[in-house]
């Protein structure tokens, strides 16, 4: 039987997951067999924690927002704020009222002051 020279197909695979893991440490980036352990590993890293990601960010934003609230008055929350955006059907998520309670808090407190005074106007008419 004659020998086969193989194709290209397969060296070419191999080299682009060298490629990716070419910044590993040790085996990792020269082994072919760990290197794709590792690739499958570190893809579902990855995955993982771009949702991590989205809820780390959620909670910032929450966070920042609640502070500067409570800075002005200790009676009103964040949750009272979320509530009553809803209630005026205000289009403001919480990245924007982040970075509004960040860059310019008076922009914020007197966002908080306009709402509640149309809430409590609308409750004291009885149209809510």
């Amino acid at each position: 039987m004659t020998r086969t020279k193989r194709g290209y197909i397969a060296r070419r695979r191999r080299t682009k997951t060298r490629l990716f893991a070419s910044s590993f440490r040790g085996a990792h980036s020269s082994l072919t067999r760990t290197i794709t352990q590792q690739k499958k590993r570190a893809l579902v890293s990855a995955h993982r924690d771009r949702d991590k990601q989205k809820r780390n960010f959620r909670r910032l934003w929450i966070t920042r927002i609640n502070a500067v609230i409570r800075e002005k008055g200790v009676s009103y929350s964040y949750s009272k704020l979320i509530h009553d955006l809803y209630k005026r059907q205000l289009l403001l998520n919480r990245k924007i009222l982040a970075q509004i309670a960040i860059s310019n808090r008076n922009c914020l407190y007197m966002i908080s002051n306009e709402i509640i005074k149309e809430v409590d106007w609308k409750e004291s008419a009885g149209i809510i």
